[in-house]
């Protein structure tokens, strides 16, 4: 029943031993663990309680217009004042100028406190990254501040009813107008945060969209950007049709949004659509692994408040009446793996973002973007998942707010691109791009994790990466992915978060808790690693999916 704490201490050893922040140019320490300290009680203080709030109130559409419960108006009110949704833009651009993994790490703290609250805010980041990567000089001037100050928010829009992962089905249409502007008229679902309260209805839609004689396929979409607002004050031709009723998530607006003739302006020339919002894209399914690794520490916290105050049976011999039921030997192996899941997810995917901000290894983020995305987002379920358990009956109820985690975390999976088609890319394209340049480094990353590894570790680590190697070899000769790419990504985010898991045990002295840092490393080490045999194992199967009769699969 306990609201999300701030893991502030954990979270400073990641950034520090497991993320190695300090190889960014521009890192100060100082003001990291400054910044992350106030951070953690506006998230804890303001951002926690509404949880509950909104799994209950969820969202309504009065009058064709999104209504978000109050408290979650009055927080955003606080945050946005306060200038945290620019914390790493440009200071030039109006905001703070620091470090993108400092705003990262404000993201998981959020989605432990309020996945639903931290949904609405970020997709405002990614647009502010692709009108940076991609917008004209005006674009930029107009949109970034106004993103920064939180006077708006963002979405992207990708999905149609006929178009899901396959944006190449893309109807929507995009006219030039005789003003140099652009009409789209067309239908987007699964927009999420497609109409709110929260700043008023004042919302940037990044838009694909084909052009008139458009080639088919992805080649024929451009982006396109459309204000909630004309210059004048009056509403744009945006309405939203229908607001969805989800499994969880609830007090996140997911809305079916109409383009009527909307007024909009294209960001780069037509035809380059997919790849200018690749930027946006790949920024999301990072922040969804931060959702992830969110999930997966409130399910820990919840997991340990309960089973250090739950009496039940004897957990060995000896002593007068029940024990914790933290004492309990599948108790303590749950929650181990929860506590392996939530740090070692937290170094994996914070290594990534600064890896990604240094920008000097492109090669190793096309591999570990759809890895740490696949991999947290499970990593988060399972932690769920134990959280239920550990709970008994208990877990099965609302009023405990471990099922929530479940519920809320479920969709992790899916958007952002399925852990299936993340799988497929790994398998079906990444592995062979650039003569396997993405391998090579990412094998750099593992053996430079083993130099500092204690040699129980490391030869952990050296048998994995065995595994490994057997895996790609058999995944570079295979015709048909269908059946193995899913494990062939597990174990590579096995081996990613076992390294990671090295790091940090190397580092164990300088943690809070070093006894529990050797303790889960040496768990990750004895109980999850070797899991990569096996998996390699499946990589060598010779079935094949698409060989087999079709009549199998009718309905």
């Amino acid at each position: 029943m306990i609201d999300y704490r701030t893991p502030l201490a954990d979270m400073l050893f990641v950034l520090r031993h497991g993320a190695e922040a300090a190889r960014l140019p521009h890192w100060d320490d100082e003001t990291a663990e400054t910044v992350l300290t106030h951070a953690g009680a506006m998230v804890d203080g303001v951002i926690a309680p509404l949880d509950p709030v909104g799994d209950i109130e969820g969202t309504r559409l009065v009058d064709g217009r999104v209504v978000m419960p109050q408290p979650f108006v009055d927080a955003y009110r606080q945050f946005a004042g306060d200038g945290w949704q620019g914390l790493a833009v440009p200071e030039e651009d109006g905001g703070q100028g620091l470090p993108h993994i400092l705003a990262s790490a404000l993201s998981e703290m959020l989605s432990g406190a309020c996945i639903t609250y931290q949904m609405v805010l970020s997709l405002a980041h990614g647009a502010m990254r692709t009108l940076a990567a991609s917008g004209s000089a005006e674009q930029r001037a107009t949109w970034i501040p106004r993103l920064a100050a939180g006077e708006y928010l963002a979405t992207m829009c990708l999905t149609e009813a006929q178009a899901g992962s396959d944006l190449g089905l893309v109807r929507t249409m995009a006219t030039p107008q005789p003003d140099g502007s652009w009409s789209i008229s067309g239908g987007k679902i699964f927009i999420s945060g497609g109409d709110q309260n929260l700043t008023e209805g004042r919302i940037m839609h990044l838009v694909l969209a084909r052009t008139p004689d458009a080639p088919p396929g992805v080649k024929g979409l451009s982006l396109f950007l459309a204000s909630s607002l004309l210059p004048d004050g009056s509403r744009n031709a945006i309405s939203v049709v229908r607001l969805e009723e989800k499994m969880g998530m609830h007090s996140s607006p997911t809305c079916q949004v109409a383009f009527d003739g909307a007024k909009a302006e294209i960001i780069g020339a037509p035809g380059e659509g997919l790849a200018r919002m690749f930027t946006m894209m790949n920024a999301e399914r990072l922040d969804v692994a931060v959702q992830g690794v969110g999930l997966a520490e409130v399910a820990l916290q919840r997991s340990l408040a309960y089973a250090n105050e739950r009496k039940q049976g004897k957990a060995g011999k000896g002593g007068d009446g029940p024990d914790f039921i933290a004492k309990h030997g599948d108790v303590r192996r749950m929650l181990l793996a929860q506590m392996a899941l939530a740090m070692g997810c937290r170094a994996m995917v914070m290594r990534t973002l600064v890896d990604l901000e240094l920008g000097d290894r492109p090669a190793l983020m096309e591999l570990m973007t759809p890895v740490c995305k696949a991999f947290a987002t499970e990593a988060a379920m399972e932690a769920a998942d134990h959280a239920i358990q550990v709970h008994g009956g208990y877990g099965f109820l609302r009023e405990y707010r471990v099922e929530q985690i479940l519920r809320d975390g479920r969709i992790t999976r899916i958007y952002e691109g399925t852990n299936g088609i993340q799988a497929a890319t790994v398998a079906g394209r990444v592995i062979r791009l650039d003569n396997g340049r993405a391998l090579s480094e990412f094998r750099a990353e593992v053996e430079s994790a083993m130099s500092i590894a204690s040699p129980a570790f490391s030869g952990a680590l050296g048998r994995a990466l065995a595994a490994w190697d057997k895996a790609g070899t058999a995944m570079l000769a295979r015709r048909d992915i269908g059946l193995t790419a899913t494990s062939y990504l597990r174990l590579t985010g096995l081996l990613a978060f076992g390294a990671a898991w090295a790091r940090l045990e190397a580092k164990a002295d300088q943690a809070v808790n070093p006894a529990r840092i050797r303790t889960v490393a040496a768990f990750v080490r004895d109980w999850m690693l070797p899991e990569t045999r096996h998996l390699a194992d499946l990589c060598e199967n010779s079935s094949e999916l698409g060989s087999l009769p079709d009549e199998v699969f009718v309905a």
